[in-house]
């Protein structure tokens, strides 16, 4: 892709990636457009790129500027950069490894971005099939924690389309993109929600699911229009937030399943662990498969 900045420029070619995060069957998670070999390309031409793949997130795998890290990431949703990303740090980190990545530390892979160094950790090696395997990294912070003012409470039902009886508590989980979460009744009712047009808190909901049957223990969704995408399919970041915030409030199990992505008729699954030897660590994890290689001219 050439930008048209002044006089023509010569493209460089740059290794290609695109990933499915959260589920092993290739077309049933959220895909993520990687970018190697990134330095030397601009903001405006990242940005750019990422309004064109209009996925909502691609990411540029950049020289590390950390001595601690193994790599340096930029996240690009079409509607600006974001400092975290659950999926895209899954995804990246898988693509940089299968382009023959070598962290510094076995078992161990360290991401730098504008959040920070996010450690993760290998829970499954790959696979002849996909290349399928399962990456998790650490829960970040939380930037912003605590309870949410009842008009902004008022105002996230509404623009979720659901009513104040749907609602089981309310709470700021924001490890970067800006998360408000929503406890909700059960997952009907996060299935039910209907998000309005026009609307532009970010907004994710969580419920349990009461039977046996169930795909997973608990239904997520998320909302984030003001970024150029009305649904992500499967949310890493907001997971993350969740996470924190109920297993530290006791209202989750130390380890859990949660689906996301069905209303959009994708089968995500997030797998959520809290570190037996640092219960301040939360592990955010999915299954990774590359579905499309190539190069991008840029």
């Amino acid at each position: 892709m050439t930008l048209p900045e002044g006089p023509a420029r010569a493209a460089a070619t740059r290794r290609f990636s695109q990933v499915n995060v959260f589920s092993a069957q290739p077309l049933a998670g959220n895909p993520v457009a990687v970018v190697h070999g990134a330095d030397g390309l601009t903001e405006e031409q990242m940005a750019a790129f990422a309004r064109w793949t209009n996925l909502s997130e691609t990411t540029f795998l950049l020289t590390p500027t950390n001595p601690a890290a193994d790599y340096r990431l930029r996240i690009f949703t079409p509607g600006g950069e974001l400092p975290f990303a659950g999926h895209p740090t899954l995804g990246s980190a898988h693509a940089w490894l299968a382009a023959g990545g070598r962290p510094a530390t076995e078992e161990r892979v360290v991401q730098e971005c504008a959040a920070g160094l996010i450690t993760l950790r290998r829970e499954q090696e790959d696979g002849p099939a996909h290349d399928a395997g399962r990456l998790a990294f650490a829960a970040p912070p939380l930037v912003r924690s605590g309870p949410v003012d009842p008009a902004d409470v008022h105002r996230a039902l509404t623009e979720a389309g659901l009513e104040p009886d749907d609602l089981v508590d309310a709470a700021w989980v924001d490890n970067g993109p800006g998360w408000m979460g929503l406890l909700l009744t059960d997952a009907d009712a996060v299935l039910r929600a209907a998000p309005q047009a026009g609307s532009a808190l970010k907004i994710g909901l969580m419920g349990p699911h009461l039977t046996a049957q169930a795909p997973a223990d608990v239904e997520v969704r998320a909302f984030v229009p003001g970024l150029g995408i009305p649904e992500d399919p499967v949310t890493g970041s907001l997971n993350a937030g969740l996470a924190q915030w109920l297993i530290g409030a006791g209202r989750l199990p130390a380890r859990y399943v949660a689906a996301q992505g069905t209303v959009l008729a994708r089968a995500g699954r997030v797998h959520v662990e809290q570190d037996a030897t640092d219960p301040e660590t939360i592990w955010v994890g999915g299954d990774c498969v590359t579905v499309l290689e190539g190069t991008v001219r840029m």
